[in-house]
């Protein structure tokens, strides 16, 4: 298996060397940028596999040059792991909201590091294996990136994104909010549980063309599911 390229952007040298020592002794290659500017050039030119970013940086701020990476088709793929000293809640939500992967608060230790950008490079790989999901005129391209609905595009938010694409492979089984959380933020990102709500309303109105939030349903008392079997009753 091709060894994996992590690219670590922080403007301390002594945190890129901390975390590049961890890297390299858990057999990745690593790559180092010290603002948003180096940051970008780097990812368009070498196109890593994951990148490690710290929110506080000089000029451009670690936000938002994850909002940029992801709205652009070029970069828009590319896994991210905010890494920050900020621990609030709000904090959270608005990196998760960018289209990051993962978030991780400072201190941390090397192994938990390890640990979690294994994870979202299991979980990127898996799906960038995978083939277009077409589902009544409804298709996922996870190579791409790309929704549409009977050939027409359709324009979401990365969370939206993961939200469908997770119930796409996931079809006909009732998720609670607490284990969308889990599978769509990931199992180490504290969100409140309304969050999920919210995203969940973006979806249906991201699918609205043909009728094709009604896929989208509310379980009451125990939370969601895609279904192809619509309930005669549509849920707001």
């Amino acid at each position: 298996m091709p060894q994996k390229t992590i690219l670590i952007v922080d403007d301390e040298s002594s945190i890129r060397d901390m975390l590049r020592i961890a890297l390299e002794m858990a057999d990745y290659h690593c790559m180092e940028a010290e603002d948003a500017q180096q940051a970008h050039s780097l990812i368009v030119d070498r196109k890593p596999d994951l990148v490690l970013l710290d929110w506080m940086l000089p000029g451009t701020s670690g936000i938002e040059l994850a909002r940029r990476l992801k709205r652009d088709e070029v970069t828009s793929q590319v896994p991210i792991i905010m890494l920050t000293a900020k621990g609030e809640e709000d904090n959270k939500v608005q990196g998760l909201e960018v289209g990051a992967d993962d978030y991780i608060t400072k201190p941390f230790s090397p192994r938990e590091l390890v640990a979690r950008l294994k994870a979202v490079l299991r979980r990127t790989d898996t799906l960038a294996d995978s083939g277009p999901i077409t589902v009544d005129g409804l298709t996922l391209d996870p190579v791409s990136h790309r929704v549409t609905i009977n050939d027409t595009p359709v324009q979401m938010g990365p969370t939206e994104y993961r939200l469908l694409e997770f119930f796409l492979t996931h079809q006909e089984r009732v998720y609670t909010r607490s284990q969308l959380l889990d599978h769509v933020w990931g199992g180490n990102v504290y969100v409140e549980e309304r969050t999920v709500d919210v995203h969940i309303r973006r979806l249906r109105k991201a699918l609205q063309q043909d009728d094709h939030d009604r896929f989208v349903q509310t379980v009451r008392g125990a939370g969601y599911r895609f279904s192809l079997k619509v309930s005669a009753v549509k849920e707001i």
